[in-house]
């Protein structure tokens, strides 16, 4: 007899593959309370009833059979069974993990590094500083009638782009999140929605939350369309006086005959009246529960959110809320370009791939903007925000330059945000994306002192060794103004000199070489960008000159060369201090991160909202990213052992052989740390995330009264501590292993790179 928990229920999907089947799984744990019975929603690819119910009978016997409760038994499975049944019942049974990488690689292979001439060049820049633009000015791209790659004031790039400037057709290759990940993502709109309804905001503002993901990677209005007009118009402007960019993209035929923007406009719009209701139905009741009292208000509003979010996840109508609007997310993908398309067992797509010849450039345009474009006449028909990689080909020019193909990989991404302070770690994928470049273009914009993410990239380089790729581009060079700056050769110096400013903290922080060796990159390897927004032109001076930079930017990525010979001195370490510089390390880590968890007090450092560090935890356990927006563990301890470490290297107790010279010395310590930088990115993560995933999960799903206080707890003192403990005089496994790990990691990177430890 099959357990009513366990039986599964047909659901008709409106105009679309017809049935879909809706199921708790016995053999599945749910991944919000640790419990059996995780709640799966498939399609089943048909809208013939009858053979709905027969596939709905058939995985009834599977979910009431406990001898199909095991992924070894998918064999037997697979032979009394319709295969789309097993698909649906042994999914995620066991964990997979896709390299979408891999996948691009496939189709569209990157040239390596000096093959036929070809470099790898990655862009890093805050939002706004204009890197995009910059590719954009290397590709050729028309600003107006192409908009290839997206640019924007926001943050735009929201996923990694490849371009691969090549003789011959178009190809392009796109990637797509998954849609345990789309979900989820949406899950925490639908639940940041309904708490906003919650505290009486207007419909304008649930509408913006049920849209909008609050770290601004999944625009969900891009894929959507902005919903109902709720929108109050602003009294202190006339929209009626903004120019046309030109005329309005409106859906094709076909757009119209797979998607209803109206239809959708309207659901959304009911959608906002469910979270009104919602947060009557739960958030009332919730508030007269929880109670709030004097100097407990604040304590009482975080666990009320908390509680909020957990109760909505436990709510069948809740589900039902989402599984409507990932309905609607996937009509979209019934509009993709024509190309290959590759997908899950479950039809959902990972991969979609396709070919142009040479003379279809606006054809190919048109197809790839669908997956990367923000222009607003087309939200509602794009997968934006679904997209995780771009990889394209093609015979992009610039257009001061027609006659030349420049051999180049550009590799753009996320911008690096607008962090608060320089400690701020990048990214563990910048990282690697770093180790992996042949040139490393930094954009900041020149109309301002530099800011604390581009420092941090800059420490980045230096500390892994890579200063010799570092090359700097000033944009917004024609908005440099002043009664002091007559002339263009002022306003450079002008900006030199405030970049120079910061280079001192640098030799402070890191020691001098480190200094010495950005100073030398910003001596020979900087440029100044002006008016790139638009077309440029040698009839102008202005044009004229961002041309000529143009043109010394690309002879500067051919002058950078592979690392020089060894000197034959070779430094010699004291073990002992590397220690100290270990401990140091450790500490920094916990010192930033304990009040950061609000495990401790400590000035300068706010205590992080509730939900990003459960989404931190949500995204560790599942294997998705190390990272949650600006939190990042596991970059955070990899910079400090790399900073502690690269000030360790330059201070030898002596050199065997013959004496070097400052820049010999320079080369040997920055050998050392690009050899050693991805060694400890893999102690980092080792320890931080792979042997820790039970500790994550049990940090995530904590709830209840203290849940918030208990998962900070569990992070701080059953994750971080034992993954990175601070030696001391105490002897323990846990510090002796952490110790062993990283100096062992530090011995190799010696040992290949000419150094004694001793």
């Amino acid at each position: 007899m099959v357990n009513p928990r366990y039986s599964a229920s047909l659901s008709r999907t409106q105009g679309r593959s017809g049935f879909s089947i809706i199921f708790r799984h016995p053999a599945r744990q749910d991944e919000a309370n640790g419990k059996p019975g995780v709640r799966v929603r498939r399609g089943l690819g048909t809208r013939d009833e009858a053979e709905a119910e027969r596939l709905r009978n058939e995985l009834n016997v599977l979910l009431g059979g406990p001898e199909y409760h095991d992924p070894a038994a998918r064999a037997e499975a697979e032979r009394r069974f319709d295969p789309r049944v097993v698909d649906i019942f042994f999914d995620k049974m066991v964990p997979e993990e896709t390299d979408f990488a891999a996948l691009r690689e496939a189709v569209i292979a990157l040239p390596e590094s000096g093959s036929d001439g070809y470099r790898r060049v990655l862009f890093l820049g805050t939002t706004g500083a204009g890197k995009t633009t910059l590719v954009r000015q290397l590709l050729g791209t028309d600003p107006a009638n192409e908009r290839f790659p997206s640019t924007s004031t926001a943050k735009t790039t929201i996923h990694d782009t490849e371009i691969v400037l090549a003789e011959g057709g178009w190809r392009a290759v796109v990637t797509f999140a998954s849609s345990d990940e789309v979900r989820e993502h949406l899950n925490e709109c639908i639940s940041a929605a309904v708490l906003a309804a919650a505290n009486k905001a207007d419909d304008a503002k649930v509408l913006r939350h049920l849209l909008n993901h609050v770290n601004q990677r999944f625009r969900f209005n891009y894929v959507l369309g902005n919903g109902p007009a709720v929108v109050p118009r602003c009294s202190d402007f006339d929209d009626d006086d903004e120019e046309s960019e030109g005329e309005v993209d409106l859906p094709s035929e076909e757009e119209r005959d797979v998607i209803d923007v109206a239809g959708t406009t309207e659901m959304l719009g009911r959608t906002v009246e469910k979270m009104h209701k919602f947060a009557r139905r739960l958030g009332n009741e919730l508030r007269a529960e929880l109670g709030v009292r004097g100097d407990d208000e604040r304590v009482a509003e975080e666990l009320f959110e908390e509680e909020l979010d957990n109760l909505l996840r436990d709510d069948e109508e809740f589900h039902q809320v989402t599984d409507a609007l990932m309905e609607e997310i996937e009509k979209r993908f019934d509009l993709l370009p024509p190309g290959k398309v590759r997908k899950t067992r479950q039809s959902w797509p990972i991969a979609w791939s396709g070919e142009w010849p040479v003379e279809e450039r606006a054809e190919f345009i048109g197809s790839i903007s669908r997956f990367s474009s923000n222009y607003a006449p087309l939200f509602g028909r794009l997968l934006t925000p679904l997209v995780n990689g771009v990889r394209v080909a093609g015979p992009f020019t610039p257009t001061w330059n027609r006659s030349e193909l420049p051999k180049l990989v550009l590799l753009d991404g996320e911008g690096l945000g607008h962090t608060p302070t320089s400690s701020s770690a990048v990214s563990t994928t910048v990282s690697r994306r770093i180790e992996t470049a042949d040139a490393v273009l930094l954009v900041d914009s020149a109309t301002q002192p530099m800011q604390a993410a581009p420092l941090a990239a800059m420490q980045e380089v230096v500390m892994t060794g890579n200063a010799r790729k570092l090359i700097m581009a000033f944009t917004h060079f024609d908005e440099v103004k002043g009664d002091n700056l007559p002339n263009a050769s002022a306003k450079v110096q002008h900006v030199l000199a405030s970049a120079e400013n910061v280079l001192a903290a640098f030799g402070e922080d890191l020691g001098s070489y480190a200094e010495r060796a950005l100073r030398q990159r910003l001596e020979s390897a900087r440029f100044f960008f002006a008016d790139i927004h638009q077309p440029l032109s040698d009839a102008t001076v202005s044009g004229r000159r961002t041309i000529s930079q143009f043109r010394k930017l690309l002879e500067a990525v051919d002058a950078v060369i592979e690392r020089p010979e060894p000197a034959k001195a070779r430094p010699v370490y004291d073990k002992m201090s590397l220690v100290l510089a270990i401990r140091a390390a450790a500490d920094a880590f916990h010192e930033a991160w304990r009040p950061r968890l609000g495990l401790e007090f400590k000035p300068g450092f706010a205590k992080e909202h509730w939900t990003r560090v459960k989404a931190l935890s949500r995204r560790l356990a599942m294997g998705w990213y190390d990272e949650y927006d600006t939190l990042r563990p596991i970059a955070d301890l990899h910079t400090e052992l790399k900073k502690r470490i690269y000030v360790f290297a330059q201070k030898p107790l002596r050199w065997q052989g013959p004496k070097p010279a400052d820049n010999q010395k320079q080369e040997c310590f920055h050998a050392f740390a690009e050899n050693l930088s991805p060694r400890l990115l893999k102690v980092c993560t080792r320890r931080m995330w792979r042997e820790r995933t039970a500790q994550w999960w049990d940090a995530y799903r904590k709830r209840g009264t203290r849940s918030t206080f208990v998962r900070a707890r569990i992070i701080g003192d059953a994750i971080y501590k034992p993954a990175a403990p601070v030696p001391d005089v105490t002897p323990s496994p846990d510090h002796n292993e952490f110790l062993r790990q990283v100096i062992t990691e530090v011995e190799k990177a010696a040992d290949e790179t000419g150094s004694v430890l001793e």
